[in-house]
């Protein structure tokens, strides 16, 4: 379609998300609308088509493996909060000294999310899963948790690029550059200001445990409430070994399922399957820790099948919100909402501005369809030959669609990874993009000025 109206759906999914509090709501209604933009008005085909839409996820087997990851989680979870691993592992934690303070805790989480660079849902689910009885314990709300996740799995991800998004981002620049696609990539991490000015941000907050705008009032809120209370801690390999298997699993199913030399492990793994690593990794934790909480006769098998299905139950609002952004995800793209924007943004070009009109572009297109990587397929391909049309700097140019992909994610309720992040640290989902909003704000603007002042010397 290609016009304003393509951009509507997104727009109203978002406005009723902030409007009601209702992110399934939301979503369907925007399902909706893009289904009513495409049947020409007519109400009772747009009906029709909104329930075919969802069922057409299911036709994606990386979207079907996502959803199916979401609930495996919720299961692997549930079996490890309950065995009591994770309040004995914080218990080791607080015995070895590494957990005595706010800025300890804080800096923990982050550390965790850095080193498991390689996958960002594992790495947001490790450092979330660890922290969540920590930062109870001081007093600090799972608002602050999911942004100190978010703003670390996200941003290191796309700078360290040893992993999926290297790959992917290296297969859409080959056709388009001259030089080295390795170097084009690599150089851009110096000038992709958005992620070092999150993980910027990520440092200050763990440093001086202080908090501003809405998350200080989730902070004020949570202790007038106070905290839930955690199992007894049992053994902390209950929840040592089943994060092990699922970090460790998630590598080596990148490895398996990547392509090239068999020597070049790296390779390899940055060429893997996401989806399927991911899946087959959780599957892998949880049927070892069955096993090992049955060995342990910490649970029998026919207790632990009810508390798989609380832990799927649980999480199954989150698999939805997925599965309704996969679904509106493919409306936009059926509507070329990203081309609309991008071709806007295309109008107007001088030079010294191409790189913050770009960072813009990719910053609505990845709020407004929820996804960075479907970003990157629509801007990449533009903004290359623009740069290398116009004589610029095509690692500058490349950084500024990273950075701009990124920060709309980090904007966006139907964002995949915001969600994941929530999940992972156990906060409601408008709660984290509500008190991350201001902190995504202000990077995004400081980084669009130091495009527009950089480019002005490129």
């Amino acid at each position: 379609m290609n016009t304003w109206m393509s951009i509507l759906p997104p727009f109203i999914a978002i406005a009723i998300a902030i409007w009601r509090k209702e992110v399934i709501l939301a979503l369907a209604v925007g399902i909706f609308s893009a289904e009513l933009i495409l049947a020409n008005g007519h109400p009772l085909i747009a009906f029709i088509e909104t329930a075919e839409r969802c069922v057409d996820v299911f036709q994606d087997m990386g979207n079907t493996r996502v959803l199916l990851f979401g609930l495996m989680v919720g299961a692997l979870l549930e079996l490890i909060r309950a065995s009591g691993g994770v309040s004995a592992f914080v218990e080791r934690l607080s015995r070895s000294g590494w957990t005595q303070s706010k800025r300890q805790v804080s800096w923990l989480t982050s550390i965790i999310g850095m080193l498991i660079f390689v996958e960002t849902s594992m790495s947001c689910l490790a450092a979330g899963v660890v922290s969540q009885p920590l930062f109870d314990r001081f007093k600090m709300s799972r608002a602050r948790l999911a942004f100190l996740v978010d703003s670390t799995c996200a941003p290191i991800s796309v700078l360290v690029l040893l992993n999926g998004w290297g790959a992917y981002i290296l297969g859409l620049i080959e056709p388009e550059v001259s030089a080295s696609p390795i170097s084009v990539m690599a150089q851009s991490i110096m000038w992709n200001f958005y992620p070092l000015l999150a993980l910027a941000m990520v440092a200050f907050t763990a440093t001086t445990t202080r908090v501003f705008g809405p998350m200080k009032q989730s902070e004020e809120t949570l202790n007038i409430v106070g905290t839930e209370a955690i199992e007894e801690p049992s053994k902390s390999r209950f929840m040592i070994i089943p994060l092990a298997i699922l970090v460790l699993g998630m590598v080596a199913f990148m490895y398996y399922t990547g392509e090239g030399p068999g020597n070049e492990i790296i390779s390899r793994i940055m060429s893997g399957s996401g989806s399927r690593s991911v899946l087959w990794a959780v599957t892998l934790s949880t049927v070892s820790t069955i096993i090992l909480l049955r060995i342990h006769k910490r649970f029998t098998y026919p207790e632990m099948v009810p508390l798989s299905y609380k832990g799927m139950a649980a999480l199954l609002p989150v698999v939805m919100i997925m599965l309704l952004s996969f679904a509106i995800g493919a409306a936009c793209k059926e509507l070329q909402t990203g081309q609309f924007v991008s071709n806007i943004v295309g109008d107007f070009l001088p030079a010294f501005l191409v790189a913050p009109l770009l960072f813009i572009a990719a910053a609505v297109i990845s709020f407004t369809t929820g996804t960075s990587w479907g970003t990157f397929a629509i801007l990449i391909p533009v903004g290359l030959p623009l740069a290398y049309s116009m004589g610029l700097n095509p690692s500058f140019t490349l950084a500024a669609v990273l950075g701009g992909g990124v920060f709309g994610d980090h904007c966006s309720p139907i964002s995949d990874t915001t969600i994941i992040a929530s999940l992972a640290s156990g906060c409601d989902h408008l709660e984290h993009v509500k008190t991350q909003l201001p902190y995504a704000l202000t990077g995004g603007v400081v980084a669009i000025l130091l495009y527009a002042v950089f480019g002005l010397f490129m």
